[in-house]
């Protein structure tokens, strides 16, 4: 599996020269990649339907207890396939759709990336591994949104996707270390056979309302909703893969996968059930006042999406049935569906459904798939969407509270989507045209083989389910559910109240479609709750933080050094200082002044006197003087604590610093302050502050004693490992050899420096 996963990058970094070498073949060329994966998952299906799993394991960081770990189980499997298999048609369709387009080579990269971060996500059995090709996505889908970025729209939705979901990803990866503590592990297969002892734990709460923000924002739940639609964007074949088989799905599979650890609480059901319930009832409504093909089939992802999330929330071995059906089911159909609104616009310059109709005489064979695929969204049989939409209704009707209520919500929403799917499907094949902007006819093969074998899959799959399907739902369903039964799946479920609600979901569509001319001219509603909703309270979240970034860069960034070094020194006094008060820290040190002798007495006031004199003289030699002064009076503490060797480095480089000090302030101009008198109170007593807490720092150290074990390691090894006797040069040339050298490269750096200037200076004197 890891090699699965490799591949994928490899070919990525490969695809600008086969795009080079294939030219208008390379989408062919590259999807053997996708297609040579499906096969590679579809040859365990018959070990993982027999109940067994398949775990691959390397060390990664083993002091954190993370490893490179993959898991293939039920749920892992379905959506490799789907990875895979429909990534496979999307390279095939890619390829053609943007034929020469001029970064089609960066197109395949991200695209590849893209989907190896899915497979990698979905096959991950480590929570930290899993985190990682979880935020990949978020980084590839940002990159394929906003592809054609010289466009400002792609721009900005593409990073309010990043935004959306990268703060999603913050909250999962607090959730992913609570959860490895608590759980004592970080491996999802250990977690799972642990069962819901989580649950009994204190921060069980915290950790399951951190996943949720993570997942909701990943697929698109209320209120991060938003960003979905707007990721539109994007290329058409970016489109129909986001919606269909990666991305938007990651956030349904985190559910799937912890379902069993955090699942089963009346918290879960609550949280998850609620928030799936409203974003299908708003994502099934928002479609009906689009326009725009890729925009109503956006919102209805959203709807589908929020349907999978009140089925986990559910909690029961039914609803989860029924969940991982209808994921399948939506992706076959909303793949061709998306990919028949890229031919449609690729051919007609247009997406807008009230312009498009009778397009099935020039493109008949895009009609036959999106009537294939526009079938199965309404649930119509003899489709999987039907038997999905049969297995729904009766998750929902033998759900406990709040199941009736789930009911009415489920009946409205797919009677919604059955309105958009004859809007999306029917409508701009058989409805009234009005004027195009070009000649629309069939497009190729590359661009027909998508959406035709995905439409014609909901079919067969609806037809043969029970022999091409079962198994490998069977084997999901277990994976969320470990007493799970084999699922049955049946186009003919007899006469029954699931029967009944799917004649009235019908009804409800097509009244909902006979309406659409109403929906659109009340589109201004959408608006609306665009403006006041989440979007709207985004756009006002990015303005404040952008706002803040501009004080701060005003305050924090202004360019000017002294203030850089007044905010450290004032923000460092503060925190320890302040630390020091509240944990009552006694200045023991402060016995020991009593010890100082007078001469040392005299010495520290003459520093202490030169340095004041620094900052109050209006003379600049005066305070190269007194700073020399300051140095001096340091050498002689040198000498008087028996440190001959310091004492002499530090009479060098004072004498040296105050004569360079001299040469420079005798060609400047005539001192004049540069700082009011506030600021420079101001300064001084920041300052003060600073010297103050210094202080304290080092009496209280003195105070405490502690044993030294260098200084006896150096005693010992400076002769008989640097055969030197003189322990201070030892340390500076041996042991400190790379220190001591950095130090005299950025002496020689500046001498050099000094020495350029000061040449400089002395030719333009001398001209």
């Amino acid at each position: 599996m890891i090699a699965a996963v490799l591949s994928g990058f490899a070919l990525a970094i490969a695809a600008p020269g086969i795009v080079r070498l294939a030219r208008g073949a390379s989408g062919w060329l590259l999807a053997f990649l996708p297609a040579g994966l499906a096969l590679y998952f579809a040859r365990f299906l018959g070990s993982i339907a027999a109940g067994r799993t398949v775990v691959v394991s390397y060390p990664w960081v083993p002091d954190l207890g993370i490893s490179l770990s993959f898991y293939l189980d039920g749920l892992s499997l379905l959506f490799a396939l789907l990875i895979c298999g429909i990534g496979a048609l999307v390279t095939i369709y890619a390829g053609r759709y943007l034929n020469g387009h001029p970064h089609l080579d960066r197109f395949y990269i991200y695209l590849l990336l893209f989907e190896t971060s899915m497979l990698g996500l979905v096959l991950s059995d480590n929570l930290f591994l899993m985190f990682v090709f979880w935020e990949l996505t978020s980084l590839a889908s940002f990159l394929l949104i906003g592809f054609e970025h010289e466009r400002e729209a792609a721009r900005s939705a593409a990073l309010q996707a990043l935004l959306v979901t990268g703060m999603g990803g913050l909250a999962l990866l607090a959730a992913l270390v609570l959860l490895a503590q608590v759980g004592g592990s970080s491996e999802l297969s250990t977690l799972i056979r642990s069962g819901r002892t989580i649950e009994l734990h204190p921060l069980y709460l915290p950790i399951l309302m951190l996943i949720l923000i993570g997942a909701f924002a990943k697929s698109a739940q209320f209120p991060f909703h938003f960003w979905l639609p707007n990721a539109m964007e994007a290329p058409t074949p970016v489109s129909a893969y986001l919606h269909s088989a990666t991305m938007v799905k990651a956030g349904v599979y985190l559910l799937a996968r912890l379902a069993p650890v955090l699942g089963g609480s009346e918290a879960w059901r609550s949280l998850v059930t609620g928030a799936g319930m409203i974003t299908m009832l708003l994502g099934a409504l928002m479609a009906l006042w689009q326009r725009d093909l890729k925009r109503i089939l956006a919102y209805s992802t959203i709807s589908a999406l929020g349907t999978l999330v009140m089925l986990l929330g559910l909690d029961t071995l039914a609803s989860v049935k029924a969940a991982m059906l209808f994921l399948l089911t939506h992706a076959l159909y909303k793949g061709a569906l998306f990919l028949v609104a890229g031919a449609v616009d690729h051919e007609t310059g247009t997406r807008d459904v009230t312009r498009l109709g009778r397009l099935a005489r020039a493109m008949p064979v895009t009609a036959v798939a999106a009537g294939l695929a526009g079938l199965s969204m309404a649930g119509l049989p003899p489709t999987l969407g039907f038997i999905s939409k049969e297995v729904l209704y009766e998750a929902q009707l033998h759900a406990s509270p709040p199941g009736g209520l789930a009911v009415i919500a489920g009946v409205l929403a797919n009677g919604f989507l059955v309105a958009v799917a004859g809007i999306v499907a029917i409508g701009p094949f058989l409805g009234r045209r009005a004027a195009l902007s070009k000649k629309p006819h069939e497009v190729s093969f590359g661009m027909l083989i998508g959406p035709l074998l995905l439409a014609a899959a909901g079919l067969v799959g609806g037809v043969f389910a029970k022999a091409l399907l079962e198994p490998l739902l069977s084997a999901s369903v277990r994976a969320v559910r470990p007493e799970a039964t084999a699922l049955e799946l049946k186009l003919w479920p007899g006469i029954s109240p699931v029967l009944a609600l799917s004649v009235l979901t019908v009804g409800v569509g097509a009244v909902a479609y006979a309406a659409r001319g109403l929906w659109h001219r009340t589109s201004w509603l959408g608006e609306v709750i665009d403006r006041w909703g989440p979007q709207g309270g985004y756009g006002l979240l990015l303005a404040g933080l952008n706002g803040v970034a501009r004080l701060q860069t005003r305050l924090l960034q202004n360019g000017y050094l002294r203030f850089y070094l007044m905010a450290l020194i004032a923000t460092t006094v503060g925190l320890v200082g302040s630390t020091l008060l509240l944990r009552g820290v006694e200045i023991e040190g402060l016995g020991q002044l009593r010890n100082v002798r007078p001469h040392e007495w005299i010495i520290a006031i003459t520093i202490l006197a030169a340095a004041l004199m620094t900052t109050v003289t209006s003379s600049r030699l005066a305070a190269a003087a007194a700073l020399g002064t300051i140095g001096y009076g340091v050498a002689l503490f040198y000498v008087l604590f028996s440190a001959p060797d310091l004492a002499m480095t530090q009479f060098t480089v004072e004498t040296l610093t105050v004569i360079l000090f001299v040469l420079v302030v005798y060609r400047l101009p005539r001192f004049a302050p540069l700082s009011t008198r506030k600021a420079r109170v101001r300064d001084a007593l920041i300052a003060l502050l600073a010297g103050g807490l210094m202080t304290v720092l080092v009496l209280t150290a003195l105070a405490t004693p502690r044993e030294s074990q260098l200084a006896a390691y150096f005693m010992e090894n400076s002769w008989t490992q640097a055969h030197g006797r003189n322990v201070v040069n030892v340390i500076l040339v041996d042991f400190r050899g790379l220190d001591t050298l950095g130090e005299i490269t950025v002496l020689a750096v500046a001498a050099i420096g000094i020495y350029a200037l000061l040449r400089l200076r002395l030719e333009k004197t001398q001209k």
